[in-house]
């Protein structure tokens, strides 16, 4: 199974991972698991560290090198995803998260989140 994280879930597992919920760290540990992160994340660490918010310090170069390091596949931005945006229900305003919720789709992975809003939402979405 592939697992998407969701930004937060990332910036967790990479800087603080006691924030990571008991099921998170189990199913991050788990080597049958494939672990993947979008472009779309790195671009919204890349933009809200720049706005200088403080929970989004860390250098997203180093970020993506450990992830990577680690193991991690990397989606990228296709048209394809962004089109799928447009059919998803406005349950949440966040362009990253829905970005996140249409590249899960059409990868055919589980997006894991931490965000109630986002869990919302129909298909492979998983709460931990």
């Amino acid at each position: 199974m592939i697992f998407l994280l969701d930004t937060h879930l990332l910036l967790w597992a990479a800087g603080a991972p006691e924030r990571l919920s008991a099921s998170a760290r189990r199913l991050l540990e788990d080597p049958r698991q494939t672990l993947a992160f979008s472009a779309a994340s790195i671009l919204e660490i890349v933009i809200k560290r720049s706005l200088k918010r403080p929970d989004f310090r860390i250098d997203p170069r180093v970020l993506r090198r450990g992830l990577l390091d680690g193991g991690y596949r990397e989606i990228p931005i296709f048209s394809e995803h962004a089109l799928a945006v447009e059919r998803l229900p406005p349950l949440h305003k966040d362009p990253f998260d829905r970005l996140l919720i249409a590249q899960a789709e059409i990868e055919g992975a589980t997006l894991l989140t931490s965000d109630e809003q986002v869990a919302q939402y129909p298909g492979a979405i998983r709460k931990v």
